[in-house]
């Protein structure tokens, strides 16, 4: 069976990113291709390339705006917090942020992309690789 190409993948595995054009997708997945080992990932590549282009969109505020085209674009992962829950009668919002630490993957778990990429790199990579080998 063919590999799908990074941005065919990307297209396949974020569609929420639709109107974002070829270009600047293209763009991120080569900003994204230092930071993936072809060899570690090995018949993932693509798929771990994508989710990371993805995430790196989403938290630069494209893709589509989980409260809807009325929900204020200042509330994305860009600004660093999830939509936790929303209440109606007296007006209630509240928001889940994940624990930024340099030291560890927390940037990841800002998007459910990160979160996929982490998981299949905790597949692939550090079940082969050791910690200090990273």
């Amino acid at each position: 069976m063919a590999q799908l190409n990074p941005l065919k993948t990307f297209r396949l595995i974020a569609p929420e990113f639709k109107d974002v054009k070829d270009s600047e997708v293209r763009g991120m997945l080569e900003l994204c291709e230092p930071l993936v080992s072809k060899k570690r990932f090995g018949r993932v590549y693509n798929q771990v390339l994508a989710l990371l282009a993805a995430h790196r969109l989403k938290l630069a505020g494209k893709g589509e705006n989980p409260l809807g085209a009325g929900g204020s674009s200042t509330v994305n992962a860009a600004s660093g917090f999830g939509l936790a829950s929303v209440s109606e009668g007296s007006t209630s919002v509240s928001f889940n942020t994940a624990n930024m630490n340099t030291n560890d993957d927390s940037w990841y778990a800002l998007t459910s992309y990160g979160l996929e990429y982490l998981n299949l790199r905790r597949i692939f990579v550090m079940s082969i690789v050791s910690a200090g080998e990273r």
